[in-house]
């Protein structure tokens, strides 16, 4: 059947074709991906134009953006959805603010007294209800790697999970997934992490402390982690990582063990 979708999408891809060298060094840079296939590759590269083609990058003062570095933003954020449909998971946002350094963001809680504090907090990076993702620069530049910190997935895990309304660390969970595990999972790991923090809020935790701040934050950070670290999630928190595998639909930690059983460059890495 003619397909007016796909015939638009062939007529973006033919519009702003990537240079192979490009693409390289997108890839180069982007180490987690190492070890995908010929095909996800081809997919990636394909879903990268159609993100740039879909959303609209603002670079104030102090950002200098050029194709490769749009490129380099786009598979970040287009990379979790590989296996997750036609769905339009980023849906209800348009634009992509990029700040030359961390922001000051006005920040409101209202504690278990009823008193409302209201504070300037430092972030680099932020996702609107129904409004913009706004993004450091450095912060995305620092992405890409095993490290268990990705800017970009973070963000846009929190636009996944706005999808069913306010964040709360629950996006919309496949059919044959089950709320009631998810919940729970997650529920336990996140109050683990807190006991921790309780007894000590300068320990060292496995995974990133500011999962502690909120369930949604934990998504996000879980997410990082499922992408950026599989191991170390996988190490803290099993449970945590096989929902996200299911959510998701791939497995970045088989794929990590493969390179480190396959490749020079990964051997010894922990």
């Amino acid at each position: 059947m003619w397909s007016l979708s796909a015939w638009r999408r062939r007529r973006i891809l033919a519009r702003h074709p990537i240079a192979d060298e490009m693409w390289q060094r997108v890839r180069h840079h982007l180490s987690f991906l190492d070890g995908i296939s010929v095909a996800e590759d081809q997919w990636l590269r394909e879903a990268s134009v159609l993100f740039l083609e879909d959303k609209h990058l603002t670079a104030l003062p102090g950002v200098e953006l050029h194709q490769e570095q749009r490129l380099l933003l786009a598979a970040q954020a287009q990379w979790p959805l590989l296996n997750l449909g036609d769905l339009n998971w980023y849906q209800g946002f348009h634009e992509i603010v990029l700040y030359p350094d961390d922001f000051l963001s006005p920040q409101r809680h209202r504690d278990a007294s009823g008193v409302e504090h209201e504070w300037d907090g430092e972030h680099s990076g932020e996702a609107w209800q129904q409004g913009p993702i706004i993004l450091a620069w450095p912060g995305v530049m620092a992405s890409g790697g095993w490290e268990g910190y990705n800017l970009v997935i973070h963000e846009l895990a929190h636009k996944l999970d706005m999808l069913n309304g306010d964040a709360n660390g629950l996006p919309p969970l496949h059919p044959d997934m089950r709320v009631s595990d998810w919940a729970t999972v997650m529920q336990q790991a996140y109050d683990d992490l807190n006991r921790h923090l309780d007894r000590n809020p300068d320990a060292e935790t496995a995974i990133d402390p500011y999962a502690a701040e909120n369930p949604a934050e934990f998504f996000a950070v879980t997410s990082e982690y499922f992408f950026s670290a599989p191991d170390l999630l996988h190490e803290a928190y099993p449970q945590v990582y096989e929902q996200l595998r299911l959510f998701y639909r791939q497995d970045p930690l088989a794929r990590l063990r493969q390179l480190q059983t396959q490749s020079p460059v990964y051997q010894g890495h922990d």
